[in-house]
């Protein structure tokens, strides 16, 4: 029984390491441009789509590199014609703006593809068990773990440790300073847009062998991705690392006590109390719209 407990909750992790790669674009997006990016489940789709496409021709490596560099193309596409027309509007215009773009992303899918489920088989040389002792655990979904966290440490090392970080960081604190400096921060959301995108992409190729691929797909993560960057903090990049593990520990524990249909319901009641009692988020901080 606790060897079912333990992997109730590492596959609650799982959950909350996928959030966080498509929450992370979410809060970025938001961040800089002050868009609401409603679509951006969609473009985890498309990614999970892009695996059944590319892996006949290219292999499921092949794909793993392609999908989300095909998304975040499509990202910089998206940016340049319809989020940059809405930075200095009314948010809600955006929201908008960007659920129609779901609901066109989705309906895309279901003409192209159909609207049943379709399956991907987990590669052969990704398959079987690793041994910890007595734990046994699947391959492949260490496989992702392992992926997903070389990414996060990857964006927080662009963020942090470069000139083009630093640069998107204090267009988000201050964008007002960093125009006074002659800096554009056009060329900076765009490969914001971009990054933010084919991360959302990229969970939705590493996803695509465990979920069925469906035209929906995108609208069941869209949901626990916002809560995950509400809990955590617009403009904190430690805050919604930590409020997906937070909600993937929680959402497994749950699931590990027997009450699975009760998992999604206490994420939100999570988020409730954030709301109540600390409105910003765990770590969030004030930001400014962008200018």
């Amino acid at each position: 029984m606790s060897m079912l407990f333990l992997q109730q909750v590492l596959n609650g992790l799982l959950d909350g390491v996928y959030y966080l790669l498509i929450a992370l674009g979410l809060s970025l997006i938001f961040s800089l441009g002050g868009i609401v990016n409603l679509a951006h489940g969609a473009f985890y789709a498309i990614g999970a789509y892009l695996t059944i496409v590319l892996s006949p021709h290219v292999g499921f490596g092949g794909a793993l590199v392609g999908a989300p560099i095909a998304v975040a193309l499509l990202g910089i596409l998206i940016e340049r014609f319809l989020f940059r027309r809405f930075y200095r509007s009314d948010p809600i215009l955006s929201l908008l703006l960007t659920f129609g773009l779901a609901m066109v992303a989705e309906q895309s899918l279901r003409l192209i593809f159909g609207a049943p489920p379709l399956a991907y088989a987990i590669p052969s040389w990704l398959r079987g068990p690793v041994f910890i002792g007595d734990f046994v655990y699947s391959y492949y979904r260490t496989v992702l773990l392992g992926v997903a966290v070389a990414c996060i440490a990857a964006l927080w090392l662009l963020l942090n440790r470069t000139a083009f970080g630093r640069v998107v960081r204090a267009g988000v604190q201050n964008p007002d300073m960093v125009g006074a400096l002659g800096i554009s921060l056009q060329p900076y959301m765009t490969a914001v847009a971009a990054l933010g995108i084919g991360l959302a992409g990229l969970a939705g190729v590493l996803l695509a062998p465990i979920y069925a691929i469906h035209p929906a797909m995108g609208q069941e993560i869209i949901t626990p991705a916002f809560v995950v960057v509400v809990i955590g903090g617009l403009g904190s990049f430690w805050g919604v690392v930590l409020a997906a593990l937070i909600v993937g520990l929680v959402k497994g524990v749950t699931i590990a006590l027997g009450y699975a249909q009760a998992s999604i319901a206490v994420i939100y009641l999570m988020m409730l109390l954030v709301l109540l009692f600390r409105p910003r988020g765990l770590l969030g901080e004030r930001i400014q719209r962008f200018e």
